[in-house]
Order: C-alpha cells, then structure tokens, then sequence
C-alpha cells in the first residue's frame, strides 16, 4: 500500500488557506464571526500558515448544543479559524483515501451522498428477497482514537501531517462515555483508551469513512456480498439466501469489534424486502417509495419555527423559501412526493 509524504507544505500553503475559508464561509458569510475573520483576511490567513508552519496551532474549545431530530444528539462547533483548518487539510488528504473507498459507500463525498444511496438501495431492494439492515450503536463516539490514527497512518507517513491529524483528534471534546469491554480488554480498558469525535466537524466525517473503509472491503472482498450499501453508520447486504446474510452478520460482528465497535441490537435486522425497509428518511417498497410521516412531522415542525421567526425579523423570506425548495427537490425521489407538497401550503406568506 502506498504511503504518501510532502504533504504538509501543500496544506500550509497560503493559497490553501484561501480556498478553504472560501469553503468554510459557504452559506454562513452574514455570521458575526465570518464577517470579523474576512474583515482582516490576510491578516487571520498569513497568522493560521505562521502557526501551522511553526507548529504552534491549537484547536479552540468547541461550542456544543443538543439537537433533538432526528433523534438526541450532541453537536459540537468548532471556531471558525479551525474549520478553516480542517477544510485545507482535507483538501490535500481527501483525494488520497478517496481512491481507496468502494462504489457503494456514499456519505460525505463529492457526487454520490444521500440521493445516489437511496436510488442504490432501492435498486438492490427490489432485485433482492432478504435484507440485512445494520446500523452501529453510538459510532461517532465510540471511535477510538489509537485505531484511527494507526489507519491513517496507512496511507500518509507525513510527519508534519500527522502531528495535525493528532492535534485534531486529540483535541476532540468528550463525547457520551462509552463502556462496552471487548476481547482482551480488562477491566478498566474502557477507561484507559480515548474515544469520539465530534458530529459536526468536516474531519470527523473524513474520519467516519476512514474508519469503515476496511469493514467495507472486507464485506465486499472476503464476505463476497455484490451488493451492499453504507451511508455513515447505516449500512445494508442484500441477498436471495437468507443463510448467507445470517452468516454474513456473525462475521461483521467480529469484524466490527476489532474496531472497538458494536452493532444495534434493535436496529440491525434480517427480513423479506417485501415488507419494506426504511432508508435515509424514506419506506422502500417493491412498488413504491414513501417519504416517512415522521419526516414529514418534523419538516412542518421546522417550517413553523422559521414561519414565527421571519414574523419576529429574526430572518430573510429566502431562508424559509430555501428551506422549502430543499425539501420539494428532496421528496421527489419518493412516488408521493406530489400529495406531500400539500404540507406546505400553510406556509405561503
């Protein structure tokens, strides 16, 4: 396996920095923050290359708030100078792992993500008898920092880099304590080993892939399941032997404790696709494709919030009507998506 060094400079590169603030800014350029970063741009860029070079950068402290949809999870935002930061390393790093991920893994990278997945499923869905839908129990924080760095390591055997991937994953806040003991563990193993990212940042989710990148081999390379799709954490096999797919969950369960990993117990299921399996907010059926009601509840829950903040002018009619457009564009890949447009009539202003 290749191993790629001469990194660093490129990342540090002033040019890199711009692009990546560009990045950072997009759809956020009326924030207080942003405004204050691009006010002194050179001055906030030429100071992020002096650290990176010297090696003085350090991560600010995250800022974190609950989201309660689609279901309880903490986010963490990081300052904006270090999402600058994590977008210039990606944009030198990315295309390296990029070439080493399968077809069918489509979260968080250029031309595939949630509509190609979807369609891709449903393909498999409707061509398959039984499905083996996974999902892993708490996987961003239960990640474990000495496995990551040692996959990354794989490919980039740059030292400055590293040192910048560690700070980055070193400087991760605490994330929900995970005590699960696995093979050769003691007991205070859970202890004594650093876990989780943060949801939110864009190198968490480079990371989430890196992560799973030799589970996915593994499916496809030595499992020999032709048809299978990830999106972050959800993944699923397809299969006309129901033998196979029971067996197949008995070797990803071994496999995904290796990574320190574990699969939902209530989540992760065997059955006919003819009954129909949810995906990505939407029902998978063999003759048709629903938006599920509980997305639907929680788009006219966010309407509503918009609707009363635009009256308080707290924000722009284009947000709301960007907000709705989003969701029309997203429901036409179901095959009721013109009776659930009716929705938001009510939000007309």
């Amino acid at each position: 396996m290749k191993r790629h060094g001469n990194l660093y400079p490129q990342i540090t590169n002033f040019w890199n920095l711009y692009a990546a603030a560009r990045k950072a800014q997009k759809g956020k350029l009326n924030r207080y923050n942003i405004l204050e970063f691009n006010y002194y741009l050179s001055v906030e860029l030429e100071k992020l290359e002096n650290e990176l070079k010297s090696k003085t950068y350090k991560p600010g402290a995250y800022r974190t708030f609950e989201i309660l949809e689609p279901k309880r999870r903490m986010i963490s935002a990081a300052p904006y100078r270090d999402r600058v930061v994590h977008h210039a390393l990606c944009n030198i790093i990315l295309p390296i792992f990029e070439n080493t991920y399968i077809h069918d893994s489509y979260a968080n990278r250029v031309n595939y993500g949630t509509h190609r997945a979807l369609r891709r499923f449903t393909s498999f869905a409707r061509s398959s008898r039984y499905v083996l839908q996974c999902d892993i129990q708490k996987y961003f924080p239960s990640i474990d920092h000495e496995i990551l760095k040692t996959l990354l390591r794989r490919k980039i055997k740059c030292k400055d880099t590293l040192w910048l991937l560690d700070t980055i994953i070193d400087n991760s806040n605490p994330q929900i304590p995970i005590n699960e003991h696995f093979p050769g563990d003691d007991f205070l193993s859970p202890l004594d080993r650093r876990r989780g990212l943060p949801v939110g940042n864009l190198t968490s989710q480079f990371f989430g892939n890196v992560y799973l990148n030799g589970f996915d081999h593994f499916i496809k390379e030595k499992l020999k399941a032709s048809k299978y799709v990830r999106y972050v954490d959800d993944f699923a096999l397809f299969s006309d032997d129901k033998e196979f797919l029971a067996e197949a969950r008995l070797a990803m369960e071994e496999y995904l404790a290796s990574l320190r990993l574990i699969m939902h117990p209530a989540k992760s299921q065997l059955f006919e696709t003819r009954h129909g399996a949810n995906f990505l907010g939407f029902c998978i059926l063999p003759d048709i494709i629903r938006v599920r009601t509980e997305n639907l509840r929680r788009a006219k829950r966010r309407l509503k919030r918009l609707k009363a903040e635009y009256e308080e002018g707290k924000i722009e009619l284009e947000q709301i009507t960007h907000s709705i457009r989003s969701w029309i564009a997203h429901i036409k890949h179901g095959d009721t998506w013109r009776l659930r447009t009716k929705i938001f009539e009510d939000f007309v202003l």
